[in-house]
């Protein structure tokens, strides 16, 4: 679906150049801006997405793509990830094929691993830094392959196109059905989709990044066939434990253990993103990078952010009202925790009690689940509806979590069948 734009045309305050690249669902140009606005570079390169001009299918299916990439470049800024400057819109009625596209201004760069010279373990080191951040932040890539990670002019990379990305549900995220063969893992070759999409983890961009590992490495890859569908059928019998890797002996020592780890058959038994990082930083002999922050749930950080600052102005105007005040008792502003649930407001304006990993009021959790949503549950279970059978809040949706969600469901006259759905989450949320 190319985007074709003549040369010179302007969109916002830019001016289209020479194409740079096409795929199959958006064509990028070089940019150079036209005036001059502040806190921009001169020179970008503007993303394309024919979301104007299609059948309503492809158009909800091509929209749907720009949201996400708009979403994930516009809430995270860090250093592995293309940065995003702004989003334009074309309005130009007189070019119905222009008319409506998306546009998305990104940070330029020179290339793509596609033109890297092999055996650069350092980009590679680079590329699992980006792994992390992204997967830290609760996002999963879901199509990385070399087409996918830019060169910039110092010669760093940045992890790029993110139309497939999806944020993480508890352990799993919902993706376009949409993959790259030689980069997807095997339990997404045929998988079951929903209309929400296809369930994927964090382990599925390990596994790509086994596989570009040793592209990068070797100029090869590691399961055999001549073509993308052979080394598919490759990737299926080795899940079914009836095809070996085919590793070549010109991987540098160590690699062949990281990119087996990566390339587990089943997802469960890839290695963390974590654990990678740390072992392709030590094989690349590149600093350690830092170690990320503990995260808090998404909404729940934005309300206590307004909270401080709202404090904060209060407290500057009023600090001797407050001193008079000093010795009656205050409201505590303190965030929720598992051990003390507290009432938090959600964007629909939805009240309940959280215990601060998660503010769902819908997502169904059931036996062999896990994630946020399942130690939130955990969470109200014990501590705001006093049911301590419910035994270790460790995120697992277990036999006792089960068993305590029975019983809650008894006691609140709901269908007593283990599952939570939105009706047991309400009732949830509610102390007694």
């Amino acid at each position: 679906m190319s985007v074709d734009v003549p040369q010179g045309y302007r969109v916002g305050g830019w001016e289209v150049r020479e194409p740079l690249a096409c795929g199959a669902f958006a064509t990028v140009y070089a940019g150079r801006r036209a005036g001059d606005t502040p806190g921009l570079p001169r020179q970008v390169a503007l993303k394309f997405l024919p979301t104007g001009t299609r059948t309503p299918r492809q158009l909800h299916h091509l929209r749907e793509l720009a949201e996400r990439e708009v979403e994930l470049l516009s809430r995270l800024r860090t250093p592995r990830l293309i940065r995003l400057y702004e989003t334009l819109t074309v309005e130009d009625p007189g070019r119905p094929e222009l008319d409506g596209a998306t546009v998305l201004v990104l940070e330029r760069a020179e290339g793509s691993l596609d033109n890297l010279p092999l055996g650069n373990v350092r980009v590679l080191a680079q590329i699992c830094e980006g792994l992390h951040q992204l997967h830290h932040a609760g996002w999963v890539h879901g199509d990385l392959k070399p087409a996918n990670v830019l060169l910039m002019k110092d010669g760093s990379v940045r992890l790029a196109d993110f139309s497939t990305a999806a944020e993480l549900e508890g352990t799993y995220a919902y993706a376009p059905a949409f993959t790259t063969p030689d980069y997807t893992p095997p339990e997404l070759l045929w998988p079951e989709v929903s209309e929400r999409g296809t369930r994927t983890r964090p382990s599925a961009d390990i596994w790509a990044f086994g596989v570009l590992a040793h592209v990068l490495l070797t100029g090869t890859y590691p399961l055999p066939g001549a073509t993308p569908q052979a080394r598919t059928d490759a990737a299926l019998r080795h899940a079914q434990g009836t095809e070996e890797l085919r590793l070549s002996p010109e991987l540098p020592a160590g690699w062949p253990e990281i990119v087996r780890d990566c390339l587990a058959p089943a997802h469960t038994e890839r290695v963390s993103t974590e654990a990678l990082l740390r072992r392709v930083e030590h094989l690349a002999g590149t600093t350690r990078s830092p170690r990320l922050p503990r995260l808090r749930p998404r909404r729940l950080r934005r309300t206590a952010l307004v909270t401080a600052l709202a404090l904060a102005l209060l407290g500057a105007g009023t600090a001797t009202y407050a001193a008079l005040r000093e010795q009656e008792p205050t409201t505590s502003t303190a965030p929720p925790t598992c051990e003390k649930p507290a009432p938090h407001t959600d964007t629909k304006n939805r009240t309940g009690y959280t215990a601060g990993w998660n503010t769902t009021w819908d997502f169904t959790v059931r036996r062999g689940d896990g994630g946020s949503q399942v130690r939130e549950l955990q969470c109200l279970l014990r501590h705001l509806h006093d049911i301590p059978e419910v035994g270790t809040v460790d995120g697992d949706f277990g036999p006792m979590t089960d068993d305590a969600v029975v019983t809650f469901q008894k006691r609140a006259g709901l269908d007593a069948n283990g599952v939570v759905d939105a009706r047991t989450w309400t009732a949830l949320r509610k102390a007694d």
